[in-house]
C-alpha cells in the first residue's frame, strides 16, 4: 500500500461509488418488496418495464464509457479541450438516444411489453407503468452520463450525495402513491412509476447545477464543441462504438434471459427478477471497484506510466477474486432472510432459493470478469476485444443452451437458470490470457 498508494487511491475513489449503488441497489429492493406486496402479477409486470430500462440503461452506459475511455486519459495529460469535445458529443447522442426510447414507451407500451410476456394480466399492467416511467428516461440519460463522466475526473461525491437524496425521494413518493395516504390515492404500480420519473428529474437537476456553480470542465465551456467535428467524431466511434455495441448486445442479452423465463412461467420470472435485484446488493462492491481501478489506470496511461498502468491491472483483477467467496457468502446469508419480505408464491420462493445458490457458486468467475470488461480493458482502450469476450459465450452458448432447456426440453427452472450464469467460468481463460499479453493497453488520445 505505500508502495505506490495504489490501494487508497483505489477505494477513495471506490468507496463513494459503492455507496452510491449499494443505496441504489437497496432502494430497487424496497421497490421491489412494496410492489412485491401488490403480487405476482404486479412484479412481474414492473420487471418486465424495469427490463427496457435496463435496455436503455446498456446503450447510455456503452456511450458514456465509451467517453470515459478518452475523458480519463484526456485528464491524465491535462488536455481540457479534448475532455470538453468528447463531454458535448457523448451528450448529444445519450440525449438523442433516450428521447427515442421515451417516445416509443409512451406511445406503444403494450407492444413493447407483449415481446417479452403472453400473460394477458402481465401485459396490462406492464404497460401501464411502462407508459407512467417513461418521461424519466431522458433525465435518467443526463445524470448517468455526467456521474460516470465525473469520475473520470476524479470527482465522486456529488454524483453519490445526489443519488442519495433522489433515491430517499424515490422510497418515500413510493410509499405514498403505492399505497396512498390521506388525500393522495392509492395508484399501485402507476404509482411507483410516478415516483421514479420525480426522483431521477431531481438527481438531474442536481447534478447539472452543482456541477455549474463550481465550474466544472465537464459542463463549462461546451458551446463550441457542439457543432459536428468529423475528424474527432471518427476517432470517437473508433474506439466508442465497440463499447456502445458490446452494451446494447450484452444488455439484449440480458432481456432475453426475461423473456426466455417469462415465457416459460410468471413465477420463475418473478424469482428471476427478485434474484437480481437481491443480487445486487452484493454487486455494488465490484461496480466500485472496477470503476475505481479504470479512472486509476486510464489516468496512467494518459500520463505515459504504461508499466504502472499494467501492474496496477493485475492487482485490481486479483483484489476482485479474492474476495469474492466473502460476497457469495453474504448471498447465501440473504437467500434465507429476503424470501419472507415478499408477497409471492411457495413455487416462485422454491425457483428463487436454487438461483441465489448457483449465482453465488458464479461470483468468483462474475468478479474476474467486471473487474477484466470494466476496471482493464476499457480503460486501456482495449474495446475490440471486451466485445469478443463479453458476448460470444453468451450468445453462442448461454442463451440458446437457456431456450433449448426452456422451450424444447421444458426443463426446470434451475437447468435454465445453471445455463443462463454458466458463461461466466466459461470466459474467464480468455480474460486471463488477454491481461497476461497486456495486448489490452492502448493510449487512444
Amino acid at each position: 500500500m505505500k508502495k505506490d498508494g495504489f490501494y487508497p487511491s483505489l477505494f477513495t475513489l471506490a468507496l463513494p461509488i459503492m455507496l452510491q449503488s449499494l443505496i441504489h441497489s437497496l432502494v430497487n429492493m424496497v421497490d421491489t418488496l412494496m410492489v412485491g406486496n401488490l403480487g405476482t402479477v404486479e412484479i412481474a409486470a414492473v420487471g418486465l418495464g424495469n427490463q427496457v430500462f435496463f435496455l436503455l440503461n446498456m446503450i447510455l452506459f456503452g456511450i458514456s464509457s465509451g467517453a470515459a475511455v478518452f475523458t480519463a486519459q484526456y485528464w491524465g495529460k491535462k488536455d481540457l479541450a479534448g475532455l470538453r469535445r468528447t463531454v458535448a458529443f457523448s451528450l448529444v447522442l445519450v440525449l438523442a438516444v433516450s428521447a427515442i426510447f421515451s417516445l416509443t414507451c409512451f406511445l406503444l407500451p403494450r407492444h413493447v411489453i407483449a415481446l417479452y410476456s403472453r400473460d394477458p394480466l402481465v401485459i396490462a399492467a406492464g404497460a401501464a407503468y411502462l407508459r407512467a416511467v417513461s418521461p424519466c428516461f431522458i433525465p435518467f440519460a443526463l445524470s448517468l452520463t455526467l456521474t460516470i463522466i465525473l469520475r473520470t475526473t476524479e470527482r465522486v461525491r456529488l454524483s453519490m450525495s445526489a443519488t442519495i437524496i433522489s433515491l430517499t425521494l424515490n422510497v418515500l413518493l413510493n410509499y405514498l402513491l403505492i399505497f396512498g395516504f390521506g388525500p393522495i390515492p392509492a395508484m399501485g404500480i402507476v404509482g411507483a412509476a410516478i415516483a421514479t420519473v420525480v426522483s431521477r428529474c431531481v438527481e438531474a437537476l442536481i447534478i447539472l447545477v452543482i456541477s455549474r456553480a463550481r465550474r466544472y470542465e465537464i459542463v463549462t465551456g461546451l458551446a463550441p464543441y457542439v457543432r459536428p467535428d468529423p475528424v474527432f467524431a471518427a476517432r470517437y466511434m473508433h474506439v466508442a462504438f465497440p463499447v456502445m455495441a458490446n452494451e446494447l448486445l450484452w444488455g439484449l442479452g440480458i432481456t432475453l434471459q426475461s423473456v426466455i423465463f417469462g415465457r416459460t412461467d410468471t413465477n420463475a420470472l418473478a424469482a428471476f427478477n427478485i434474484t437480481n435485484v437481491v443480487s445486487n446488493l452484493t454487486w455494488v462492491y465490484y461496480i466500485g471497484l472496477a470503476n475505481g481501478a479504470s479512472v486509476l489506470i486510464g489516468k496512467k496511461i494518459g500520463e505515459g506510466n504504461q508499466g504502472l498502468a499494467r501492474d496496477w491491472a493485475f492487482r485490481c483483477v486479483k483484489i476482485s477474486v479474492l474476495t469474492a467467496p466473502i460476497l457469495a457468502g453474504i448471498l447465501i446469508v440473504l437467500k434465507y432472510t429476503i424470501p419472507s419480505f415478499f408477497n409471492i408464491t411457495d413455487e416462485a420462493l422454491t425457483y428463487m432459493g436454487s438461483f441465489f445458490i448457483l449465482l453465488a457458486i458464479a461470483y468468483p468467475f462474475r468478479s474476474f470478469n467486471i473487474s477484466m470488461v470494466i476496471g482493464v480493458c476499457r480503460a486501456g482502450g482495449d474495446t475490440r476485444f471486451c466485445i469478443v469476450y463479453d458476448l460470444v459465450f453468451m450468445w453462442l452458448f448461454a442463451l440458446p443452451g437457456a431456450a433449448i432447456a426452456a422451450f424444447v426440453c421444458h426443463a426446470a427452472p434451475w437447468v435454465i437458470y445453471l445455463l443462463v450464469v454458466s458463461e461466466e467460468a466459461l470466459k474467464v481463460s480468455l480474460g486471463y490470457a488477454r491481461l497476461k499479453s497486456g495486448k489490452w493497453l492502448h493510449d487512444v488520445t
